[in-house]
């Protein structure tokens, strides 16, 4: 049985190739960076070479996209294979991906689609857990998904299947707030239940970005800053959760990296007053 990696505090962002020259070639004040893992993973991809220079400079975790840990087909085993390449190169601060599915019958969707809450979905998804983490030789991290849709024969919800699920396996888990505010106003549901439901010993990572609002529906694109009732969701969050590490998402309409930096300022005076506050009550 595997627990989860230590706990870090520290405040991030995501490394993409648009900064790349800002983090090779100064001193950018980010305590860690976030890479996609894929990227780094397949032949033709980002240069490994220039996360290796990275990691000389800040701690990397690996956040992957495409393991599809809820697909009834199983782990790709070549997959698992070049990840744990990756992680035992880099040594990340995590290695992460999404309670989703993506892979079916040899198709890739390409999306995160999402999970009904079920007894038997939790049984697949954590002997998934289990032979992946074998697999890596280290615990993961898995982030609750943004979702459009629900399953009318769930058997519970969200965050108890996550609870559930990092018990049962020793995973920890990666709290999207974004992806909470998301889901509940698509849903209808209770973020700060959510938050509340989630066992916060189990949370090691906070990840915060932009979504897009379609007629009546949310969408997490990333391509957005942090709004307002997401960094109020968020400084309730780090007053239940206590120092995990906080990472602030952007995979589009990429801004310079500048005005990343002022809003990890932003995140970083909520969450550092938060846990304040938390720790004098």
């Amino acid at each position: 049985m595997f627990t989860p990696p230590p706990t870090f505090s520290g405040f991030g962002l995501g490394l993409r190739k648009e900064h790349y020259r800002d983090f090779l070639e100064t001193d950018v004040p980010v305590d860690f960076v976030e890479v996609i893992s894929e990227n780094f993973m397949v032949d033709g991809g980002q240069p490994r070479h220039i996360l290796r220079r990275v990691r000389e400079r800040h701690p990397v975790a690996l956040h992957g996209v495409s393991m599809s840990i809820g697909s009834v087909d199983g782990l790709d085993r070549d997959y698992l294979r070049r990840l744990r390449t990756l992680a035992d190169d880099i040594e990340p601060l995590f290695v992460s991906d999404h309670l989703s599915w993506s892979r079916f019958g040899g198709f890739n969707s390409h999306d995160l689609l999402p999970l009904p809450y079920t007894r038997e979905a939790l049984d697949l998804v954590c002997r998934h857990i289990d032979i992946a983490q074998d697999a890596l030789g280290r615990a993961m991290l898995f982030e609750n998904p943004s979702s459009y849709v629900a399953f009318a024969d769930s058997e519970m919800t969200e965050w108890e299947f996550l609870a559930a699920m990092s018990r049962r396996t020793g995973c920890g888990l990666l709290l999207d707030v974004n992806n909470v505010y998301v889901s509940a106003r698509n849903h209808g549901l209770d973020a700060h239940a959510f938050l509340r439901g989630i066992p916060a010993d189990r949370v090691r990572q906070i990840h915060l970005a932009g979504h897009t609002e379609v007629t009546d529906l949310l969408i997490d694109t990333h391509d957005q800053p942090v709004c307002d009732d997401v960094w109020s969701l968020y400084a309730e969050a780090m007053s239940l959760l206590g120092p995990v590490a906080t990472m602030i998402e952007r995979d589009d309409a990429i801004p310079p990296l500048a005005e990343l930096l002022d809003e990890l300022a932003i995140a970083r005076t909520i969450g550092q007053r938060a846990q304040h506050v938390a720790e004098a009550a």
